[in-house]
């Protein structure tokens, strides 16, 4: 398969094209389609390709438009003026190949977007698309997207929240002057999966009910179906807990598919260079060292703790706290014993097989470093962070 993206160094252009190179390359075989060859055009390209590129391309994305030019007279020339070269373009090539359109909400001209110029000029792109398809007999596919946001966006253009990721991961001032105002945001992976269904056939097809797409099988427009409604205030809320992390070591809740997880890979993005590395916090003494790496909002936190030759930690119980001790390097023995008895139980652990001990609550226990020369590495998870208000840690030897 031959695929034309027009756009393609812009936002949405750079994602999708992205994701078509990985399929070509066959880093990606999640598809059950091949892609030959991917034909990019931007406003920098030789026009004379897009003749060529036209007679040989079996789907067209058209995602090329002018979001903020310097005239609004530039958004009928740059959104409806190239669409209509573009199918002039397939019609003399006599290529009736599916076309895609992006298009925006904004062409519903309705509440907020009534008399939006940057609309007008999508609208009638729209309309330019279906008198086509009434003429040759194309498939096309026109998609109204709402806000858009993900990796690679231009901040201070068009989208807020790429401007609110790349200004707070940055230290620069932000301004909301509504923060009940209520977007519908877009994700950009979740639009390119539809845009890879669009090339299997299997587009999501709507009607228009004022803004809101309405599913329907026949329906005229095509639509992203996963989108999320959040004010300007939460999504701010949650940039500033994500900035907050590499001090209070704590991951928010990141549901599957949710929001939160979308925005927080979004923000991690815009990161300069001197932020994506931190430091933590070591405690370290003669025995070894213990640091805090990760704690979470429901689940616990993580750690690692270094056991230096032939030294024993631990030597406490918990009533409700439980732990995982994960040796990832060196050589050592895990001992417990139930409070209250004799028995007690052991595990010899090692890096060269790495295992889950549980650190059972009610019993008192250990980790010893068995090697003379070599340090002891254990990962370990517990499932409440620590509160020193209320530590539940109590000292007993196992033996």
């Amino acid at each position: 398969m031959k695929i034309l993206v027009t756009g393609a160094e812009g936002f949405v252009g750079k994602n999708l094209t992205a994701a078509l190179e990985n399929i070509k390359a066959g880093k990606d075989r999640t598809r059950p389609f091949a892609v030959d060859e991917v034909y990019r055009y931007d406003i920098n390209t030789d026009p004379s390709l897009l003749g060529e590129y036209c007679k040989n391309a079996d789907f067209v994305f058209n995602m090329a438009g002018v979001n903020r030019p310097k005239e609004q007279s530039e958004f009928m020339a740059g959104n409806f003026g190239f669409a209509s070269r573009l199918l002039d373009c397939l019609k003399k090539c006599g290529n009736t190949c599916p076309v895609m359109l992006s298009s925006s909400i904004q062409a519903t001209l309705l509440g907020r977007y009534a008399g939006s110029e940057y609309g007008k000029s999508k609208l009638e792109g729209e309309k330019l698309f279906f008198d086509y398809a009434d003429e040759t007999g194309a498939k096309v596919l026109i998609y109204r997207f709402p806000n858009l946001f993900g990796k690679w966006c231009r901040p201070n253009y068009n989208s807020a929240v790429a401007t609110f990721c790349n200004n707070i991961a940055n230290d620069l001032a932000i301004t909301v002057n509504d923060p009940a105002a209520k977007l519908e945001l877009l994700y950009i992976d979740d639009l390119v999966c539809e845009m890879l269904d669009a090339l299997e056939g299997r587009e999501h097809r709507c009607e228009f009910e004022g803004v809101n797409a309405v599913e329907k099988t026949d329906g005229r427009y095509c639509f992203a179906p996963v989108t999320h409604k959040v004010t300007l205030g939460e999504i701010v809320g949650l940039l500033e807990t994500f900035k907050a992390q590499p001090q209070t070591l704590v991951m928010p809740k990141i549901p599957g598919d949710s929001f939160a997880k979308k925005l927080y890979s979004t923000y991690l993005s815009y990161l300069p260079r001197e932020k994506v590395a931190f430091p933590l916090k070591m405690n370290c003494d003669d025995r070894g060292s213990f640091t805090e790496l990760l704690k979470t909002a429901d689940c616990g936190q993580f750690s690692v703790n270094i056991s230096k030759p032939g030294i024993t930690k631990g030597q406490h119980w918990h009533n409700t706290k439980w732990e995982f001790f994960i040796v990832v390097s060196g050589h050592g023995l895990i001992q417990m014993r139930k409070i209250g008895s004799d028995e007690v139980l052991e595990f010899e652990v090692s890096g060269e097989k790495i295992e889950a001990v549980h650190m059972l609550p009610g019993y008192t226990h250990n980790i010893i470093n068995l090697s003379d020369t070599e340090n002891l590495v254990t990962v370990m998870w517990a499932n409440e962070q620590f509160d020193p208000s209320h530590p539940d840690t109590f000292f007993e030897p196992v033996k």
